[in-house]
């Protein structure tokens, strides 16, 4: 019984030990940024859609960043839609003389209804866009913006997805957390994906789309992650999504645990969603055609699902670790010891090496990330010989909490609060376990939920 565990668990954890690896080398690829020749001629007109549902407190301020975009002001207009509002969102919006739509279908609540519905009454204006740029109420845009997607969009590229920064990354440490994640994905993944040709995915604001192609392919995007809805289709179709790495919009991120559980469990939601619906089509039309960038599409839509291995192997990996007989095959078998913890290191260090290179964590606190990384090697030395393991324990804490004392007397403060949220970062990616086991299991669940934003930040601030 025990070889067939073995053999089992082994086919198992390289399996998913070969999808770690694949991102892995994303990540690095992400590293590097290739050469753009990019061409600042405005050539298309754009309309700037605002989905809006009770977003008083932070719509003035998404506004006021249009309006001092460097693109000739008679080539984009803004348009807001205040989607089953209750508060002075449409009268704040109406105060700076853009447009407003009010729209209440309180059976069709969501963005992507509320989009769907805004398209087919910019179809039908007399005016016409070149393309049309999606943003959530909570944004504030850079002023390059709309030049440097245009510029990706004179490229031949039918849609182009911006740089989703933080506008808030010092609040707490659940948002600390979310602009770390976003920070890294806007590499590793997104540049990543864009320095080798593979499509980029939509992120589900600061993008823009070619209007004619909206209107050939048609939105149809109401699930509760329509962003990636739409990639599906878009791939699905032969195009590929653009990324636009110098087009930043800044993002609210969430404050609180409950807060950001909700909003990726809806994440995990319309993941699962989308995956049970395009992963076949996207895989098999990726094997007809031969387009790897339609396969890794494929593999990108089952984030709920590979989540949920990684999660697995994770528990057999301690399981084996912390039981006797149990002859599980784990990773650590391919490597040497040495080779299996300097594998762990390159890990850790591509996130805060990603953050060193786009300027979001000062050299010294990267040097701090490098020495404290040596805990892989240095605790298993000081704790080897040890039986009992609730002195292991000390002494690994112990060693943690040295280096959190250190970082706090070399860096100063900020740095020191900046280390400990990189700690509870751990703990955030850890949550993603739970929340992606109720995001498959409530799949089919298609209520939306509002995530209700309070901080009042200008562009200035950010």
């Amino acid at each position: 019984m025990g070889k067939y565990i073995f053999t089992i668990t082994a086919f198992f954890q390289i399996f998913v030990f070969a999808i770690i690896c694949y991102y892995l080398v994303l990540g690095f690829i992400g590293l590097f940024r290739r050469k753009e020749k990019k061409n600042y001629t405005p050539k298309n007109k754009f309309a700037l859609l605002i989905a809006a549902h009770n977003e008083e407190v932070v719509i003035g301020s998404l506004i006021e960043s249009m309006l001092k975009l460097d693109y000739p002001k008679d080539m984009y207009d803004v348009f807001v839609i205040a989607d089953n509002c209750t508060d002075n969102t449409a009268k704040i919006a109406k105060g700076y003389g853009v447009n407003v739509c009010e729209r209440f279908a309180k059976d069709k609540r969501g963005k992507g209804y509320a989009l769907e519905w805004m398209f087919s009454k910019l179809f039908a204006m007399e005016k016409q866009y070149d393309a049309i740029a999606i943003f959530d109420a909570d944004n504030l845009v850079h002023k390059d913006f709309l030049k440097e997607i245009n510029s990706k969009m004179g490229e031949g590229y039918k849609v182009v997805q911006g740089y989703i920064d933080s506008k808030n990354p010092e609040d707490s440490w659940i948002a600390a957390s979310y602009s770390i994640a976003f920070w890294t994905q806007n590499r590793m993944y997104q540049l990543a994906r864009a320095n080798v040709g593979l499509s980029n995915q939509i992120g589900g604001t600061g993008f823009a789309i070619e209007t004619a192609t909206l209107k050939k392919l048609g939105w149809g995007a109401t699930c509760l992650t329509e962003d990636l809805e739409f990639t599906c289709k878009l791939v699905l179709n032969g195009e590929k999504v653009g990324w636009a790495h110098d087009a930043i919009i800044y993002d609210e991120k969430p404050l609180k645990l409950k807060q950001s559980w909700s909003q990726r469990k809806r994440w995990m939601q319309g993941f699962a969603d989308v995956a049970s619906r395009y992963f076949f089509k996207l895989l098999m039309k990726s094997i007809v055609q031969r387009k790897f960038y339609m396969f890794d599409c494929a593999i990108y839509v089952l984030q709920p699902f590979v989540t949920l291995l990684i999660g697995i192997s994770t528990i057999l990996t301690l399981i084996q670790a912390n039981t006797s007989g149990v002859n599980i095959f784990i990773i650590n078998y391919l490597f040497s010891d040495f080779g299996f913890k300097a594998f762990a290191v390159i890990q850790f260090l591509l996130t805060p090496l990603t953050l060193a290179i786009d300027r979001k964590i000062t050299k010294p606190f990267m040097i701090m990330m490098v020495l404290y990384s040596s805990n892989v090697f240095l605790v298993p030395y000081l704790t080897t010989s040890i039986q009992n393991w609730m002195l292991a324990w000390v002494i690994g804490f112990g060693y943690n909490i040295v280096f959190l004392i250190l970082t706090g007397i070399l860096l100063g403060k900020k740095e020191l609060i900046l280390f400990f949220r990189f700690w509870l970062y751990s703990f955030y990616t850890l949550t993603w376990f739970p929340i992606t086991i109720q995001g498959i299991l409530n799949k089919n669940n298609k209520e939306w939920s509002h995530t209700k934003h309070v901080r009042k930040i200008e562009i200035c601030d950010v």
